[in-house]
């Protein structure tokens, strides 16, 4: 039942569709989209699926999916590895390392010397006592409940506001505009680190709810590097700065700009760094994909 959704797609012999499994996350389908757009370059057709991780996961180990750009690193290291360890798929590179999750305050705050979470609790009063949380049952606010039924850091007389994602962020939009003082979950990469002037706080008492750094990973079937080469060439060569995927998701969620808009301008805008991916990388006929790409996205 969990593959219904690829009963329509045999697999292929030569690989002339390359098909991305694609979590409803805005910063992996845009990710997604800017290299479905370079594969088209290069004479691929592409296909996106939106698909829950799980089903992702085993699309790739059927060979029914070639391309996973959203393997998160610690949250889905009990998913992957074991399908690592089996040799059905393969972890190509990290195309974002070091983002940061935990908690955030603006940067007037860390100014004024809220540099950790044990400092948060010095000023309780000016934050109300308050940590502004996500959705219920997520990892981080999970941390952040153990910290105040544990009292760690001073947060045992704190409260966790649990709510949605878009929630937490109208809340603490608001109270940013007017310069009140707030503690929410951050995360990158994200949109709200192009929108705001924030600080993510250090760490203090192993109250594990700051400073976690995570990765992502490129996931393939662990056949791809020997029926498309250059494919996984590019692949392993897909590596995205921080600061460029807060852009695409500020574009695409917050500026509400359609994903392929924001891919090919993109693109177009900094060929530089699409040259870097594309380093050695041939077409399907055999020629150089950057001169393809420039050709075609070069205004």
């Amino acid at each position: 039942m969990l593959l219904s959704a690829f009963a329509a797609t045999p697999a292929m012999a030569e690989l002339d569709e390359l098909r991305f499994g694609v979590p409803p996350w805005p910063g992996v389908t845009v990710k997604s989209e800017v290299a479905a757009q370079l594969l088209e370059t290069m004479g691929y057709e592409t296909r996106q699926q939106d698909l829950a991780v799980s089903v992702i996961l085993e699309g790739l180990t059927r060979n029914d999916l070639e391309i996973y750009l959203g393997g998160w690193y610690p949250v889905q290291t009990d998913m992957v590895e074991p399908l690592v360890a089996d040799g059905k798929v393969e972890k190509v590179v990290s195309n974002i390392r070091g983002a940061n999750s935990g908690l955030v305050v603006p940067q007037y705050v860390y100014d004024a010397g809220v540099t950790t979470v044990a400092e948060l609790a010095e000023h309780r009063d000016r934050f109300d006592g308050e940590i502004q949380g996500i959705e219920a049952g997520t990892g981080i606010n999970d941390a952040i409940l153990n910290a105040i039924d544990n009292d760690i850091a001073g947060l045992g007389d704190w409260q966790l506001r649990e709510s949605s994602t878009s929630a937490m962020l109208a809340q603490a939009e608001q109270k940013m505009a007017d310069e009140e003082w707030v503690t929410f979950v951050g995360w990158e990469p994200h949109w709200m680190n192009v929108s705001f002037d924030l600080a993510y706080l250090a760490d203090s008492d192993d109250a594990g709810i700051a400073s976690i750094e995570s990765t992502v990973w490129t996931i393939t079937p662990a056949s791809l590097a020997d029926e498309a080469p250059e494919v996984h060439r590019f692949l392993s060569q897909y590596v995205i700065d921080i600061e460029d995927q807060n852009e695409w998701v500020h574009e695409y969620s917050y500026e509400d700009r359609p994903a392929d808009e924001v891919a090919h301008e993109w693109i177009g805008n900094n060929l530089d760094t699409v040259a870097e991916w594309l380093e050695g990388v041939k077409t399907r006929d055999g020629e150089s994909a950057i001169d393809q790409v420039r050709a075609q996205f070069d205004s």
